[in-house]
């Protein structure tokens, strides 16, 4: 019998297990997950009823594998949810699909609305060019903003190293520094200047000012749009409407892990990962620490989720050289905390169109674009799932911040740290201090892999790892770049092909998620490869 490892319990890894299983049902398959979550940080966190989505994930991709998959898994919801219902809201829902109100394994459909919230004010995000994001901004800033961008198509730099060069040569300097330098600088601790542009390839890479205008004129003519729940035709940052699991993200990961264990594969949980044995150039063994004491797991394969520093790290048996081990030590993350706050209600108040209870404003999330305070974005559940929030009196909110191990806000204890979250937000305005109700406080460690520091030589450590026929790194930490869910999962699906072949050339499982292979492309074909 085949022995598959597999250390991690986040959307690469229980897609790999899950396909590994499906594709032949004899191999034994294990995963060992580090904490007592599933789903990486796709996981939710239920804190008195009130669930916690950790980061805002919207189940959308260009890739029509990972959708179907998706909805295979849970389906799409045939009735509407409560809050369909509260607003009058009719969709386009799936005619044989659950009642979201009686069945939990659900995927409901949202609308997207995310702003960002500057000057005390709201704008579109994308930037827009409507009226009310000219009168925010004020004269004498939007032709700042329009000379900047047309003299940046004019004089485009066309050896774009750095983050910064990249923003500058999509939006023109003046929208960069409004809306991009001082955000990009609290969410990964380092100037524009000090980034890889690599970021933006994979992130934004289709996004620009005209592809917004675009966007908005095609809209206008567009028979469609609204209710096609795919909008292969439009670019992730301007698709209208997601798909979202009823409990949240975790939902599907958890019923996912359900699936697995019910076709034979073993989940271990608080199961850390402390060496990983290289014998004859190959994985051989794994050991891992439990409550209950040192694991040591034989494998024929390994496929890796966790950080790349980590692993490398971990190596046993045949010697790492010296030069890969330093490069590896110094790959640099960044860590995440979000503050639950439970309020009575918030400040700002609804002035879209878009229909809301009590006038809450319907935003998922908001980027927190205001130099004066250190949170990055706050989050709405309300917004992405009624069934997130166990009183819908209520308002549950989530404050992100991005920050080093080292940073003085990750090591503050959680009654300062969260007085410190309440503070920022009453000073922007956005709630009152006597409204909030209850609160807590999560971390998460190496939440995004960054692209500066040792990542600079980061194609040195894959070409170390792909020497080692056995072993296949997927995901965000296993790749150490910013993959959503579905470049994960196509990570996941490349490996398990190798695996079934017999083939060690790991080039496919690589390339998902690069310049040359994103998922915003229109010319991927339906099965989701190349």
């Amino acid at each position: 019998m085949q022995n598959i490892l597999i250390i991690g319990a986040g959307p690469a890894g229980l897609t790999a297990a899950y396909e590994l299983l499906k594709s032949n049902p004899d191999r034994n398959v294990t995963i060992l997950e580090r904490t007592d979550r599933i789903g990486g940080i796709s996981c939710t966190i239920d804190y008195k009823g009130n669930r916690i989505d950790i980061g805002g994930h919207r189940f959308f991709s260009k890739s029509d594998r990972v959708m179907d998959w998706w909805m295979a898994r849970m389906p799409v919801q045939g009735k509407p949810s409560s809050d369909d219902k509260l607003l009058g809201r009719e969709k386009s829902w799936s005619p044989d699909g659950p009642d979201p109100e009686t069945i939990d394994r659900t995927l409901l459909i949202r609308d997207r609305l995310s702003r960002i919230f500057y000057l005390r004010k709201f704008f579109d995000y994308p930037i827009s060019l409507k009226a009310e994001t000219l009168f925010n901004l004020g004269l004498g800033r939007t032709l700042k903003a329009g000379i900047g961008y047309f003299s940046a198509q004019i004089f485009k730099n066309r050896n774009e190293e750095s983050l910064e060069e990249f923003m500058v040569n999509h939006f023109g300097r003046p929208l960069y520094e409004m809306f991009f330098e001082d955000y990009t600088r609290k969410v990964w601790g380092k100037h524009p200047s000090e980034i890889s542009a690599d970021w933006g390839a994979q992130r934004i890479k289709t996004l620009s000012l005209s592809t917004v205008l675009s966007s908005a004129v095609k809209k206008l003519f567009s028979a469609k749009g609204h209710n096609d729940l795919r909008q292969k035709e439009t670019d992730t940052s301007l698709i209208e409407q997601f798909l979202y699991p009823k409990l949240g993200p975790g939902q599907m990961w958890e019923c996912l892990a359900g699936d697995i264990r019910a076709m034979g594969g073993t989940i271990l949980m608080n199961h850390k990962v402390v060496d990983v044995a290289l014998e004859n150039g190959q994985v051989q063994r794994v050991t891992a620490e439990s409550p209950a004491g040192k694991a040591v797991f034989a494998c024929d394969g390994c496929i890796s989720t966790m950080p790349v520093k980590d692993i490398v790290a971990a190596f046993s048996g045949t010697r790492v050289p010296a030069e890969i081990g330093k490069i590896a030590e110094t790959l640099p993350y960044r860590d995440f905390m979000t503050v639950g706050l439970l309020v009575k209600k918030l400040k700002i108040s609804n002035t879209t169109r878009t229909k809301t209870r009590n006038g809450l404003v319907p935003d998922t999330w908001m980027y927190i674009q205001e130099r004066d305070v250190q949170l990055c974005r706050l989050q709405i559940f309300n917004n992405w799932s009624p069934y997130m929030v166990k009183d819908p009196e209520t308002v549950w909110i989530g404050l992100e911040y991005m920050c080093s191990e080292h940073d003085k806000i990750w090591k503050m204890d959680d009654a300062g740290f969260t007085a410190l979250a309440v503070d920022e937000l009453c000073k922007t305005g956005i709630i009152e201090r006597s409204d909030v109700l209850d609160s807590c406080r999560f971390r998460i460690e190496k939440a995004y892999p960054a692209y500066f520091g040792g990542y600079l030589r980061f194609e040195e450590v894959r070409g170390y790892l792909d020497q080692i026929p056995n072993l296949f790194c997927i995901g965000r930490n296993g790749q150490h770049r910013y993959n959503n869910q579905d470049h994960s999962m196509l990570s996941a699906f490349e490996a398990v092909k190798c695996i079934n072949e017999g083939n060690s050339d790991k080039t496919a499982v690589w390339e998902v998620n690069t310049e040359h292979d994103y998922h915003e492309h229109k010319a991927e074909p339906a099965d989701g490869k190349k």
